[in-house]
């Protein structure tokens, strides 16, 4: 609503005024809404950008003259440990549950806020041919929650799949999403591949088109980021599956937060000390200064540990490189340790 210009919202035309509504709706709607909007289409960042990239702009904290620059070599990235392992026992941790995860969205459909039944049961059908070469590498199978298909699974599997933190939860029941038209038409078009030993992940039409997930629980974070990028490469690589990007925003994504590398990379992290009295409010303070992120064990909104674990995660996203977020994750594991120990 900051942003929001009448002048130039009544200078549009009907279709115009009626896309940027459906832009601005998830805000409308939800009046607590962080962000307030998602784009329908991957043109949405260009067509509506003297209303959108201003929003970009102030809620990454990036300059109007910056453009995304997506690199995920490691090579020469400040932080970076000299043999370029990014080892926790090196910081006296042992064996971290860590993830690293992307959103993608392919460039031949609309973004799922704008998506009809058709459109999500024909883009989960062009996913469904892509991972049986993936399963090649990668073995596993994928699971769909789309009344008639091939692949389809029961409430009950479905709900053990969603227990154990590999399905996404009832999109319907999210009323942010809702009110985007993301969770319209569920539960078709929706699912997930899982590879033979679970560390490789694919949602099928969640916020994202895909959120394509690499994790393990163990020492060196260049594991599940190395992961990450074969499999993507694997993704990308397949005929028909172009990937909406755009010169300037880099990947695209539903909602602004996730525009540049659509990455987050995170561990679960013992932090007692900090969240003393079963509360995140002191973590969350020590770690926005330190560009980090603090969410409870089961995502964004849900609780932290017993024992106070909390997810944590490089915040930035945008006009940052894929290599950076995960060698600022090391970074932020070591300076939120120390205060931690400080305690």
């Amino acid at each position: 609503m900051k942003f929001f210009d009448a002048d130039y919202f009544n200078s549009l035309d009907t279709t115009g005024k009626k896309e940027l509504l459906a832009i601005a709706r998830s805000g409308i709607d939800n009046a607590d809404s962080g962000m307030g909007c998602y784009a329908q289409n991957p043109t949405d960042y260009e067509k509506y950008g003297a209303y959108l990239d201003p929003i970009i702009r102030a809620y990454h904290g990036v300059s109007a003259d910056k453009k995304q620059v997506n690199n995920w070599s490691l090579s020469g990235i400040a932080g970076l440990p000299a043999d370029g392992k990014l080892d926790v026992t090196k910081l006296g941790l042992d064996a971290l549950s860590m993830r690293v995860r992307v959103g993608r969205n392919l460039a031949s459909f609309p973004l799922p806020g704008a998506m009809t039944k058709d459109d999500r049961v024909n883009l989960e059908n062009k996913m469904r041919k892509a991972f049986e070469l993936v399963k090649a590498k990668e073995g596993g199978r994928y699971y769909s929650i789309t009344p008639g298909s091939p692949d389809f699974i029961d409430e009950t599997k479905y709900n053990e799949l969603v227990k154990a933190h590999i399905m996404f939860k009832d999109m319907a029941a999210d009323t942010y999403l809702a009110s985007a038209g993301i969770a319209s038409d569920w539960p078709y078009g929706r699912g997930c591949y899982v590879s033979e030993d679970k560390g490789f992940i694919v949602w099928v039409g969640e916020e994202d088109h895909l959120r394509i997930m690499a994790m393990k629980k163990g020492t060196v974070i260049n594991d599940v980021f190395d992961r990450l990028k074969g499999c993507i490469d694997m993704i990308e690589s397949i005929d028909g599956l172009k990937m909406a990007m755009s010169d300037t925003y880099g990947v695209i994504t539903s909602c602004p937060t996730n525009l540049g590398t659509g990455m987050r990379a995170s561990v679960h992290l013992k932090i007692p000390k900090l969240t003393a009295g079963g509360s995140d409010a002191k973590a969350k303070a020590v770690c926005k200064p330190l560009g980090l992120s603090v969410r409870g064990m089961g995502g964004e909104h849900t609780a932290i540990g017993a024992d106070g674990t909390c997810d944590i995660s490089p915040s930035g996203r945008f006009c940052i490189s894929e290599a950076e977020i995960v060698t600022a994750l090391y970074t932020g594991i070591k300076n939120l340790k120390a205060e931690e120990d400080k305690l």
